[in-house]
């Protein structure tokens, strides 16, 4: 049975064409009937996903090709859900590289790539996009070959296949010379490189949970590759963790397998396939479900721990309740816990009064993600600044996360964007041309002084600058940083804007707000062009009066106020302001609505630094 499976994960960064690419591999493998209406991106399942255009959970899916199953498993290509795909790799035998032919390796390749060569996975590199007006695809293999041989790669896996493809077009060959029709020297080299699982039947059912899924009708549902014998429905089945003690005993009410896109009800699946199980309620990721007579767990890859995290709470603000159903701290603590069991990547604490609570994450995006689904479901909260998390060696010496940093930059703006890193402690470490005016400058930087970094860059990169950032290592403190430099301009009422006082207020700074939008005292509704925070009453209306005279009656202009996303906001506020989350709306806004409290703590804070 196993010799007529194959398991490879698809890996590449972020929007390198790995989810269009199994869509074109589904179309020619037979999956739909020819008439069948079949949607884009048949792997991004949920709504962030089609709208943000990528993927943030891995998704295993299957197909027939000659008599062999192939299962495919979709991985994120942004670091920010690396967790995603540090756990999936153990499910694979090989991986498919997926390269830009203009781009060329970023960092979450390499990061992924790194990974999946540690636990000794055959690759093959496929270069997508070659039909792009910018291809340098002889370049990139360079590249290619250069990163594996920094990975440390084993002489095996630098004998790659190299294919070069379409994944939009749907053709995949091995010389650009070749007639350029479908994707079957793909799917064949799958067949004929990547070895079949190594796995017996002959032993005691055993197998590592991967990925955790919910069914509304089965409720917690395991994911992950048979590793020895047979599973069947109704078996009598423990999970034990990695210290080999049981976590608890059951019976899987549910065995399903992998169809296409779709999760198929099985009797029983042999060593060797993927397997999605119901009937366990505490087991979780990187445990280890088998028979009864087994006592020892799996091993499995660990999985690298979470660098930032924020703080939340239930929103206090004046508006609170207002436009959400799911408003207390029981509803939210309840949301986060059922978020930290299924996603490994994330953890969550709590303080004793069990009324703030922190999640931590691998960025701002992961933690972003998280917070606009649960806006979606109907959640107000509060959320704090983005923090990173330190730890000490052993010596006692603080450590703080370092992150590899490329840029890609037209030349024009290269020595600004370097001089914006340098503010921030970043070191550079390389500096190459890569096409007609452009530089890739690389730099390893501390990730507290990134964050917030990505609308200043877009600023003096007048939005044609691309930034990417992976984890790197934890690296010695770097001393204190500089933090936002423009002050905040505070509303001292509550009450709905005008278009008059706005007008009026505009030469002190940028505005945040719309007239007529809902404000209330302590709201931040724009940007001072100084440093220091300024109340302003974004209410005053024209003073109304029976005498006309020339000009009183001219239209207000606005200028466009700035629109900044969950992410974005995350990122701008500083450590005395909050922003409240809502189904409806987003706002920015002090910790300390009063005034007068808020000079208190500056003073307070201002005495104790003294």
């Amino acid at each position: 049975m196993t010799n007529s499976i194959r398991n490879i994960a698809i890996i590449a960064h972020v929007d390198h064409g790995k989810t269009t690419l199994i869509d074109s591999i589904m179309k020619q493998s037979g999956l739909f009937r020819e008439n069948q209406e079949v949607n884009d991106r048949l792997m991004d399942s949920g709504d962030l996903e089609k709208e943000r255009g990528i993927t943030i959970l891995a998704k295993p899916a299957s197909i027939f090709w000659k008599n062999t199953k192939i299962n495919i498993i979709d991985t994120p290509g942004h670091a920010d859900f690396g967790g995603e795909v540090e756990r999936i790799l153990c499910l694979a035998d090989g991986v498919i590289l997926l390269i830009d032919a203009a781009e060329g390796p970023m960092p979450q390749t390499k990061f992924v790539l790194g990974k999946a060569l540690k636990q000794g996975l055959k690759p093959i590199v496929v270069i997508n996009k070659v039909d792009k007006p910018d291809s340098r695809a002889e370049q990139v293999i360079d590249e290619v070959f250069d990163l594996f041989v920094a990975l440390d790669a084993n002489e095996e896996q630098l004998d790659f296949p190299i294919l070069y493809a379409s994944g939009r077009d749907g053709w995949c060959v091995k010389e650009l010379s070749e007639p350029k029709e479908n994707l079957v020297q793909l799917m064949e080299l799958i067949i004929d490189y990547v070895d079949p699982p190594k796995v017996t039947t002959n032993k005691p059912f055993a197998m590592i949970v991967t990925l955790l899924d919910k069914d509304p009708y089965l409720g917690r549902c395991l994911i992950g590759r048979v590793e020895q014998g047979v599973v069947k429905v109704n078996s009598n089945v423990k999970a034990i963790n990695l210290d080999s003690k049981i976590i608890e005993n059951g019976r899987l009410t549910k065995l399903l397998g992998f169809e296409g896109t779709k999760k198929v009800v099985k009797e029983s699946i042999s060593a060797g396939d993927l397997v999605c199980l119901a009937g366990l309620n505490k087991t979780s990721v990187a445990d280890t479900i088998c028979d009864q007579e087994i006592n020892l767990p799996l091993s499995s890859t660990p999985i690298d721990p979470p660098t930032m995290s924020v703080k939340i709470t239930v929103n206090d603000s004046p508006f609170g309740g207002t436009e959400g159903d799911k408003v207390t701290s029981t509803v939210i603590r309840e949301r986060l816990i059922a978020e930290a069991e299924t996603n490994v990547a994330i953890t969550f604490e709590e303080n004793t009064n069990r009324d703030s609570f922190v999640i931590s994450g691998r960025g701002e995006l992961q933690i972003g993600v998280l917070i606009e689904t649960m806006r979606r479901e109907g959640f107000e909260l509060t959320v704090s600044r983005p923090k990173v998390l330190f730890k000490n060696d052993n010596e006692g010496n603080k450590l703080e996360p370092i992150e590899e940093v490329t840029i890609d930059v037209d030349e024009e703006f290269s020595s600004k964007v370097i001089d914006g890193m340098n503010q921030r402690k970043a070191e550079m470490k390389d500096m190459k041309d890569v096409g007609a005016g452009k530089k890739r400058l690389i730099f390893h930087a501390p990730s507290r002084g990134l964050i917030g970094f990505q609308s200043r860059f877009l600023t003096i990169t007048r939005g044609t600058g691309v930034l990417n950032k992976v984890f790197l290592e934890y690296a010695p403190y770097k001393g204190d940083l500089i933090g936002r430099r423009n002050g905040a301009l505070v509303s001292m009422e509550t009450g709905s804007a005008v278009a008059f006082a706005l007008f009026n207020l505009q030469e002190r700074g940028e505005m945040f707000i719309d007239p007529q939008t809902k404000v209330y005292s302590g709201m931040i509704v724009g940007e001072h062009s100084r440093d220091n925070d300024l109340e302003i009453n974004v209410l005053k209306g024209k003073k109304l009066t029976n005498v006309r005279s020339s000009g009183s009656d001219t239209a207000v202009i606005l200028t466009p106020p700035r629109k900044m996303s969950l992410e974005q906001m995350m990122s701008y506020i500083n450590d005395d302001e909050n922003l409240e989350v809502t189904p409806k709306n987003l706002r920015l806004r002090k910790k300390y609505l009063d005034p007068h409290v808020r000079k208190r703590m500056l003073k307070n804070s201002e005495e104790a630094k003294v």
